[in-house]
């Protein structure tokens, strides 16, 4: 095996540009005004503490999260691994669904580097129960792990972008806190649901000793994301974020970014949502599709009664400049900010050709 097999390919020459990115909202691209913001950005040595923009995001997601601290990080897989290295010990266990992005999409990093283990839940759509929780919980004795943390995902990706009820949320830290574990929100797509549910952040993590939003999602920036919590969690998360190659010099050119999307990118995620629902409407329509019903801009549907698979699909949309994603044996749809309205007919449409084909 060469030992470049796990890169990613190339796309082939003379493929035709993708007009419609429905892949993830990870395509987004930065607008010219958030460039344009970047640009403008003052910037120090943010591994040195002299970087004002790098700080400035960091009050503001701790101000927005409710949290005493925040830390500025390149991604949101960072955000995970840290927050697991700060809150456990090699040999802990972390309780989380069986679907979570800890589990399926960040390489094993949690076995090669962190040393946990982790229980996965069963649940519908990528949830699970208080009470799923409370069976899950292990006897203390010498033959078990030590379970020190909850890890939630919100919303929940291969659940279909679904949100967890602050109900929910808050009953689950609960029980958490009363066994002793920490508790920790990849909150990847935080600001869907919060804007999906009408809740503020502060109040949807308020029982989370750490939580982190991507901004390289639907608030569209080129990268980062920021992990929020104590000043002590973030304090010795700083080791680890030192450790990894974390830090960063002059880190304000893309803090200046985030703090653009914080300001102008929050509310519009509802236009994406709108622009779900309005996808999930028009897949319904056609013979042999299955579409779950999306609660933020995540479409999920699956299109076996066709005769045909998530490949087959793919590659036959993509020769007409739309792109989208197989996820779990169904096909994915992410609506984001590069993707209008009027582009929701032209997708459904092909859609429709491409399965009758």
């Amino acid at each position: 095996m060469s030992s470049n097999s796990w890169a990613p390919a190339r796309p082939p020459k003379g493929a035709p540009p993708v007009r419609i990115n429905l892949y993830s909202d990870t395509q987004t691209r930065p607008t010219p005004a958030m460039k344009e913001a970047m640009m403008r950005a003052e910037m120090g040595d943010e591994q040195h503490g002299d970087d004002p923009t790098v700080w400035e995001l960091c009050d503001r997601m701790a101000a927005l999260t409710g949290k005493e601290a925040a830390m500025f990080l390149p991604s949101g897989t960072m955000c995970n691994v840290i927050a697991i290295l700060t809150h456990c010990q090699k040999g802990d266990e972390v309780v989380a669904h069986e679907t979570s992005h800890i589990l399926h999409s960040e390489g094993g990093t949690h076995a090669a580097l962190t040393g946990v283990q982790i229980m996965g839940l069963k649940g519908a759509r990528g949830m699970f129960s208080p009470d799923d929780l409370r069976a899950a919980i292990r006897p203390k004795t010498r033959y078990t792990p030590p379970q020190r943390l909850l890890e939630i995902e919100q919303t929940a990706n291969i659940g279909g972008g679904a949100i967890w009820s602050l109900q929910t949320l808050n009953e689950l830290t609960d029980i958490a806190h009363e066994q002793g574990w920490a508790t920790h929100m990849d909150g990847a797509r935080l600001m869907n649901a919060c804007v999906s549910a009408g809740i503020p952040a502060s109040d949807m993590v308020a029982g989370f000793d750490s939580v982190w939003l991507d901004f390289t999602k639907g608030l569209g920036a080129p990268l980062g994301a920021v992990l929020c919590g104590s000043n002590e969690f973030i304090g010795q998360a700083w080791r680890w974020k030192q450790r990894l190659g974390g830090s960063m010099r002059q880190g304000g050119v893309c803090a200046a970014a985030c703090i653009y999307a914080l300001e102008h990118n929050i509310d519009r995620l509802a236009d994406d949502h709108a622009n779900a629902k309005a996808l999930a409407r028009g897949l319904a329509q056609i013979e042999g599709v299955v579409v779950e019903d999306p609660d933020t801009n995540l479409v999920f549907f699956d299109i076996k009664a066709t005769g045909k698979s998530v490949p087959q699909l793919q590659e036959t949309l993509l020769k007409q400049g739309i792109m989208v994603s197989g996820l779990g044996g169904r096909v994915r749809a992410c609506l984001h900010l590069d993707v209008t309205a009027a582009m929701i007919p032209e997708t459904v449409s092909a859609i429709r050709d491409a399965l009758a084909a």
